[in-house]
C-alpha cells in the first residue's frame, strides 16, 4: 500500500471555534471507522489510530513503516498548526460579546433582569422550556439587575397608561438609563421587551438595540412565574394585590376616558333600528298570514305593516263590524274611503270563521308587534338628538340614518374623519369592490351613500359624479364635527345647498357658487351661532353655581346653628357646676323651662300645673328658712280657726 494513502484528504473545521470536527482518510489497516454512503470511511478524532500502531501494521505488511510514521508525524504537525491559526483568526475577526438584558414591568414597578446564559436554538426544546418551571435552574440563568418600584398608585397608572399607547415614562427612562450599561466595541447591550411597540420607542428616544420574541418571550415567561421570589422582600400575596389594584384602576380609567363613548351610542341604537325594522316585519307579516285566514280582503286594502296590525286588533270578528265603527276605522287608517272600503269587504268576505280563543291570541300578538312599532318611534328620536349633539353638521348633510350608519360602519367618529373621500364613497360595498378587483370588472360607484336622496334623484350618468361629490362633502362635514369645540349645524347646511346647487347643474346646467365663498359664509355664521352658544351655556353655568351656593350657605348655616346649640349647652353645664347643682338638676331645669312654654293649642292647661309647682317651691322655701332661723311666731287668728275645723273633721270622724 502506498503512504501517501494514509494520510487526511479532507480536514472540516468549525469556522467560529476553530476545532477539528471530523476527519476523512481512506480506510487504513488497523483503524477504526464506518462506511458513509458515499462509500468513504469516516474516523473520528476518538478512534483515531496513534502514528506507531499505523506504522507497524503498514510495516508489516508492505515493509515501509519509516515512511509511513514520519508522514503521520507531519500530518500532526500541519493539523496543529491549522487549528491554532484558526482559532486565533477566529477570535480576531469574531463579532462583539453580547450582553442580553430583559425588561419587565410588573404592577410593582419596573425590573431589569441581566441573563447570564443563553442558547437560542436549545431555548426552543421541550425539555429546556420545562426546566423554566423550575426556580432553582431558572435563577441560574436569569439575575435581577435593577428595581424600580412605583411610588404610589396613580404613579402606576401613568406608567402603565404609557406603556400601552407605547410611549417612554420618565421613571422608565430613568431606570434604563442608570442600570443598563453601556455598550462598548467588544460588547454589545440588546434590551428584551415583550412588546415590540415599546420597543420601537426605546430604539428611537434612547437608541437601545431592543429585541422582541422568540428568547426572550420564553425568558419573560419564567421571570413573570418567578417574579417574586426574584425580587427580595416582595411576595407572592402583595404582586397579586398590586395587579388586582392596577386592573381595577386601568379598567377603570379606559372606561371612564373613552373618546368614542358618545359614539358608541349611536353605533347601539342604529343597530337597534336595523334589527327592530327586521323584527317587526316579521311579525307583521305573521300578523298577516294569521289573520289573512279570517278577513283576506285586508291584506290588498292596508299595506303598512302597523296600519293593518291595528285594524286586525280593532275588528277582530269581521261579522261584529258595523257602520257605528266608522269612525274609529278612519281614526286609524286617516281616509274615509279606505274605511268604507274595509266595511264593504267585511260583509262579502270570504274567509274563514274563527274561534273566540284564536282572536284572543292574534290580538295579543298585534298588540307586541304595534308596542315594537311605537318604540321603534322612540328610538328614532333618541337617534336624532344624538346625532344633533355628535355629528349635527353630517346629520344635517345626508340624514340621521345615513350619518348613523357610516359612523357605525367606520367604527367612531374619528375613525369616518379619518377616512379619505374615496373610502367614504365606497363604505359597505367592500365585498363588491374586492370582487371587482379580482375579477377586473368595474368598481362600485357607492356604498351606503347611495340610501342618502340625492343620489336617487339623480340620472343614472350622474349618480357617479354625484356619490363622489356627496362623498367628498361628507368627509368635511366629519372633520368638522370630529374637531370643533362648539358643534353647529352651519356647514352642514352649507353643504347640503352646494350638492342641491350640483344636482341642478347636472339637470340644467346652472353654474354653481364657488365653494371658497360658501365656506367664507359658513364660517361668519358659525362664529355668530357659537358664539351665541357659549353664551347660553356660560349663563346656565352661572345658574348653577347660584344653586349651589345657595345650597352651600344653607348647609353653613344649618351648621353654626347646631354649633351655637352646643355652645349654649356647654354654657349651661358650666353654670350649673359653678353653683353647686349637679347636670342632673340643670337638665331637669332645662327641662322645666322647655315645659312652662305655653303652646299655641294648649295653653291654659300648661299655665295651671306650672302654677302649683310654684306654690310647693315657695312652701317648702318657707319651711326650711323658718327651720333655719328657729323663730316662733305668734299664732293668727286664721291659724286658730283651722285648727278648731281640722279638730272637728276628726271626731266627726270617730263617731
Amino acid at each position: 500500500m502506498n503512504p501517501r494513502q494514509t494520510a487526511p484528504q479532507e480536514l472540516r473545521l468549525q469556522k467560529e471555534t476553530g476545532v477539528l470536527v471530523e476527519f476523512q482518510p481512506v480506510r487504513a489497516k488497523g483503524c477504526d471507522g464506518k462506511r458513509t454512503a458515499d462509500g468513504a470511511m469516516e474516523t473520528h478524532l476518538s478512534t483515531l489510530p496513534s502514528p506507531s500502531s499505523c506504522s507497524r501494521d503498514t510495516s508489516k505488511s508492505q515493509g515501509a513503516g519509516s515512511g509511513t510514521k514520519a508522514r503521520w508525524g507531519g500530518a500532526q504537525s500541519t493539523l496543529g498548526r491549522r487549528t491554532g491559526s484558526t482559532r486565533g483568526r477566529s477570535c480576531a475577526e469574531g463579532t462583539a460579546m453580547v450582553l442580553l438584558h430583559v425588561l419587565f414591568e410588573h404592577a410593582a414597578g419596573y425590573a431589569l433582569f441581566a441573563v447570564k446564559e443563553v442558547e437560542e436554538i436549545g431555548m426552543l426544546l421541550p425539555q429546556v422550556e420545562e426546566s423554566v418551571l423550575n426556580l432553582g435552574k431558572f435563577s441560574t440563568v436569569v439575575k435581577l439587575a435593577a428595581f424600580s418600584p412605583f411610588k404610589s398608585a396613580q404613579a402606576a397608572l401613568e406608567n402603565i397608561n404609557a406603556i400601552s399607547e407605547g410611549v417612554v415614562h420618565a421613571d422608565l427612562k430613568l431606570l434604563l438609563e442608570t442600570s443598563l450599561p453601556a455598550a462598548g466595541k467588544k460588547k454589545k447591550v440588546v434590551l428584551g421587551v415583550a412588546d415590540a411597540k415599546i420597543g420601537a420607542a426605546l430604539q428611537e428616544e434612547l437608541g437601545l438595540s431592543c429585541q422582541a420574541g422568540g428568547v426572550v418571550a420564553e425568558i419573560l415567561r419564567g421571570v413573570r412565574l418567578h417574579f417574586h421570589a426574584l425580587v427580595k422582600g416582595l411576595t407572592a400575596q402583595s404582586a397579586s394585590k398590586a395587579q388586582l389594584g392596577l386592573g381595577h384602576s386601568y379598567s377603570r380609567a379606559k372606561v371612564k376616558f373613552n373618546v368614542n363613548k358618545a359614539d358608541n351610542m349611536i353605533i347601539q341604537s342604529i343597530a337597534l333600528l336595523d334589527q327592530l325594522d327586521k323584527d317587526i316585519n316579521t311579525f307583521a307579516m305573521r300578523v298577516r298570514e294569521w289573520y289573512g285566514y279570517h278577513f283576506p280582503e285586508l291584506i290588498k286594502i292596508v299595506t303598512d305593516n302597523s296600519t293593518y296590525c291595528r285594524l286586525a286588533r280593532l275588528i277582530g270578528n269581521r261579522k261584529e263590524l258595523s257602520e257605528e265603527s266608522l269612525e274609529a276605522l278612519e281614526e286609524v287608517v286617516m281616509d274615509s274611503a279606505k274605511a268604507q272600503a274595509i266595511l264593504e269587504a267585511s260583509r262579502s268576505s270570504m274567509g274563514m270563521d274563527i274561534s273566540p280563543i284564536d282572536l284572543i291570541n292574534i290580538e295579543s300578538f298585534s298588540n307586541r308587534v304595534i308596542s315594537l312599532a311605537e318604540y321603534r318611534k322612540g328610538l328614532q328620536e333618541y337617534l336624532r338628538s344624538k346625532m344633533s349633539q355628535v355629528a349635527p353638521n353630517l346629520a344635517a348633510l345626508i340624514g340621521d340614518v345615513v350619518g348613523a350608519r357610516l359612523i357605525s360602519h367606520a367604527g367612531s367618529l374619528t375613525n369616518l374623519a379619518k377616512y379619505p373621500a374615496s373610502t367614504v364613497q365606497i363604505l359597505g360595498a367592500e365585498k363588491a369592490l374586492f370582487r371587482a378587483l379580482k375579477t377586473r370588472g368595474n368598481t362600485p360607484k357607492y356604498g351606503l351613500i347611495f340610501h342618502s336622496t340625492f343620489i336617487g334623484r339623480a340620472a343614472a350618468k350622474n349618480k357617479g359624479r354625484i356619490s363622489r361629490y356627496l362623498a367628498n362633502k361628507c368627509t368635511i362635514a366629519s372633520r368638522i364635527d370630529c374637531f370643533s369645540e362648539v358643534p353647529t349645524s352651519v356647514f352642514g347646511d352649507k353643504l347640503r345647498d352646494q350638492v342641491e346647487e350640483r344636482l341642478s347643474f347636472y339637470e340644467t346646467g346652472d353654474a354653481p357658487r364657488k365653494n371658497l365663498d360658501v365656506m367664507k359664509e359658513a364660517v361668519k355664521e358659525a362664529t355668530e351661532v357659537a358664539a351665541e352658544i357659549k353664551r347660553k351655556l356660560e349663563k346656565k353655568e352661572r345658574k348653577r353655581k347660584k344653586r349651589e351656593k345657595r345650597k352651600l350657605e344653607a348647609l353653613a348655616a344649618a351648621v353654626d346653628e347646631e354649633v351655637e346649640e352646643e355652645t349654649k349647652a356647654k354654657k349651661a353645664k358650666t353654670n350649673g357646676e359653678e353653683n353647686g347643682e349637679p347636670e342632673t338638676v340643670v337638665k331637669k331645669k332645662q327641662k322645666q323651662l322647655v315645659e312652662e312654654e305655653p303652646s299655641e293649642n294648649g295653653a291654659e292647661e300648661d299655665v295651671a300645673p306650672a302654677k302649683k309647682k310654684k306654690k310647693k317651691r315657695k312652701s317648702e322655701a318657707l319651711e326650711e328658712e323658718e327651720e333655719g332661723q328657729e323663730v316662733v311666731e305668734p299664732e293668727t287668728p286664721q291659724t286658730d280657726k283651722k285648727k278648731k275645723k281640722k279638730k272637728k273633721s276628726k271626731a266627726e270622724e270617730d263617731e
